[in-house]
């Protein structure tokens, strides 16, 4: 007796219930399914098996795989990224925030030491070195910046600094980055996004995870002939140099009406002549 699995029951099998470069999980879902319907068969069902979403969460349960972009990056202060990894790519979270301290900066999360020594101090000081020209008003001289990151398997590649900069800025400038955008570039001292690897990788996770935009380094529009022509149809793919286009493209409003708003000198009381020192 054939087992039937409709086309949505199948991409619901493929997003909700495996996550790999390859088919083996897939292919034991699979498998799971069609015992599911030879222990009906021994019972007596006599009806033709066709497998629909409603009746495949009734064979495998709930759904093992959740997208957290949407509720991750509800608040600011938090950036979607892409890493490579050995089974094919996967999106990560990078956030930031901010409480009283000494001015200190803390690293949190599984974050490589190439990360924590150079490349994640490196991205505050271009946001420090930055903010007077883009016009955002610093945060308190005694508060900390805390960025966490964390995935299973840690990271310790340079393709995380946009996000951890965009992160930074969203905090500081309290606008939230954009929910179905992901980013993935290296950024220099004076804000030029430099080359990754992994582009092709990255870019399926980011695809399979549902997001719809992609912002990544003008130098790896190169790697996008490796990408399946189904993936660059459906994905909404930009390119970019400076830091400044990235902020324009993840940000979900304008940073710089922002600054503009921030650089407006407040009202102040006049002061009676001796106050004046007339």
């Amino acid at each position: 007796m054939a087992v039937t699995i409709s086309d949505e029951a199948l991409a619901e099998l493929i997003s909700a219930y495996t996550r790999e470069a390859g088919v083996r999980s897939l292919e034991r879902r699979i498998a799971d399914v069609c015992r599911a319907v030879a222990v009906q068969v021994a019972a007596g069902n006599t009806e033709k098996p066709n497998i629909t979403k409603e009746k495949l969460h009734e064979i495998l349960g709930p759904q093992r795989i959740e997208s957290e972009v949407a509720e991750r990056t509800a608040m600011t202060g938090v950036a979607t990224g892409m890493a490579w990894t050995p089974w094919g790519g996967d999106i990560l979270f990078l956030e930031a925030t901010k409480m009283p301290g000494k001015g200190s900066l803390n690293l949190t999360g599984q974050l490589g030491e190439s990360m924590k020594r150079v490349r994640a101090r490196r991205d505050v000081s271009t946001c420090a070195a930055t903010r007077s020209a883009w016009g955002w008003r610093a945060t308190s001289p005694r508060s900390w910046t805390s960025t966490s990151r964390a995935r299973p398997g840690g990271k310790d590649g340079p393709s995380a600094g946009v996000g951890m900069l965009t992160a930074l800025v969203s905090l500081m400038t309290g606008i939230k980055v954009r929910n179905d955008t992901a980013m993935t570039g290296e950024v220099s001292l004076r804000g030029n996004v430099m080359p990754v690897g992994g582009i092709k990788e990255k870019l399926l996770s980011a695809h399979r995870a549902g997001i719809k935009r992609i912002v990544m380094p003008e130098k790896n529009k190169k790697d996008l002939h490796d990408l399946p022509e189904q993936a660059r149809k459906e994905l909404e793919i930009h390119t970019v140099s400076r830091m400044d286009q990235v902020l324009d493209l993840c940000l979900e409003s304008s940073p710089w009406k922002t600054a503009a708003r921030l650089l407006q000198p407040k009202s102040r009381r006049p002061r009676s002549a001796p106050e004046a020192g007339l």
